[in-house]
């Protein structure tokens, strides 16, 4: 076992600085496939206010730390924490498979390729990430545009055709010098959806993709899109899924909404970006990505009955959470949501103030990562560092198949 860095992990004043969301995490917590039944998985329950109004948390399945806001439980136990009149909030967005394997049409040359955004235009101010290009050779149904990351990209160049199998192909109409990504418009008969689930592959976190080959990850695709996609996804395009919902069965939801407990939806396509490293040292200066949410007029009812009753909003996720509160925001710096449709790229860290959201459920995330900042600034600095230091004492999993988080503020 790989000796845990218990230090003080780091003593860094500036809330700005990278360094700041730094921590030491040993390989083997890094889980790479999840538990045998979702709701297995260890949760972690941290409340500012500590747990003596939650009387009913108080059973032997729990370990409770003395004189401590957390306690250690089962996801399968996270209705004992919540309370009739609360408001669950999930994200029904579809993880789609996303990772194609294909070949160049004229040299044989094997492409890689990631889908990464629908595109919703056909000239280059409406095209993600390709600003001042012009598209070329543009033909067909605008909903199989696409921008994608492509491996080598530097072997494509516009026009060429990438060939995926006898019913999908795709003509490289843009290439983006800033991002180096590609924008391919497919060709196919019948439905995009059932030609991409056919050849398509589901686009696993890097430091899961990158222990596979191809033969392996091919071979297990079944076991994938059924793991890593939730019980409730519904509709949306995701690349990656939004991970703090794969605990939740289908008999969970029931219970939790039997209890008197809210369930809504949200949607937000979730994006590779949610991988990408923060660069700069100085985070002020790093660049969110963006990406597309929905809330409906449903939805929005429920969570502002819930916020006016005095219910608690318990957010399923970052997604979630950023849907929420960006929503806020638009809405003046309001504690109220409305039906909405747009892009995104709030970027949530220490000092923001939030309007909606007073719980989160999340996964245990990467070191230096846009999400780590999000947690510290929902639960405040210390809190976080000290939270992840228990998890790793604990012998938690981290990452998208790991373990789990109730936060409370």
């Amino acid at each position: 076992m790989n000796q845990i860095n218990t230090e003080p992990y780091n003593k860094q004043n500036d809330l700005n600085n990278l360094e700041s969301y730094n921590y030491v995490l040993p390989e083997h917590l890094i889980a790479s496939v999840p538990r045998e039944k979702r709701d297995e998985a260890n949760l972690l329950v941290f409340n500012a206010g500590g747990f003596e109004s939650l009387k009913d948390v108080a059973d032997s399945n729990n370990a409770k730390n003395a004189d401590s806001n957390v306690e250690h439980t089962k996801f399968s136990n996270i209705l004992h924490y919540l309370k009739k009149g609360d408001c669950l909030v999930l994200n029904n967005s579809k993880v789609i498979p996303a990772l194609l394997f294909g070949y160049k049409s004229d040299t044989g040359a094997k492409i890689e390729v990631v889908l990464h955004k629908k595109l919703g235009g056909v000239n280059g101010s409406e095209i993600g990430g390709t600003s001042g290009s012009k598209l070329n050779g543009l033909n067909g149904n605008i909903d199989t545009l696409w921008e994608v990351l492509a491996k080598p990209a530097k072997k494509l160049k516009v026009g060429e055709t990438v060939v995926f199998d006898s019913n999908l192909s795709a003509i490289v109409v843009c290439k983006c010098e800033k991002s180096g990504n590609v924008s391919l418009s497919f060709k196919h008969s019948g439905n995009f959806e059932n030609a991409l689930d056919k050849v398509g592959n589901m686009p696993l976190p890097p430091y899961i993709q990158k222990k596979l080959s191809r033969a392996e990850l091919e071979a297990r695709q079944d076991f994938y899109k059924q793991r890593y996609q939730t019980v409730y996804a519904e509709k949306g395009a995701s690349v990656a899924a939004p991970t703090a919902g794969l605990h939740f069965t289908k008999d969970l939801l029931a219970k939790i909404q039997q209890a008197g407990i809210s369930i809504c939806f949200v949607t937000l396509n979730v994006g590779l970006g949610t991988f990408q490293p923060v660069k700069e040292q100085d985070i002020t200066k790093h660049q969110m990505h963006t990406e597309y949410y929905e809330i409906s007029k449903a939805s929005a009812e429920i969570i502002n009955k819930s916020k006016r009753d005095g219910g608690r909003v318990v957010a399923v996720g970052t997604t979630s959470m950023r849907t929420l509160e960006c929503a806020a925001y638009l809405a003046g710096g309001l504690a109220q949501v409305k039906a909405q449709s747009k892009d995104t790229g709030i970027f949530i860290t220490p000092g923001f103030e939030f309007k909606i959201v007073d719980a989160l459920i999340t996964n245990f995330h990467l070191p230096k990562s846009t999400l780590l900042m999000l947690v510290s600034a929902f639960v405040g600095h210390d809190n976080m560092h000290n939270i992840y230091k228990e998890a790793i004492s604990k012998e938690y999993r981290f990452f998208s198949f790991g373990d789990s988080s109730l936060l409370v503020r």
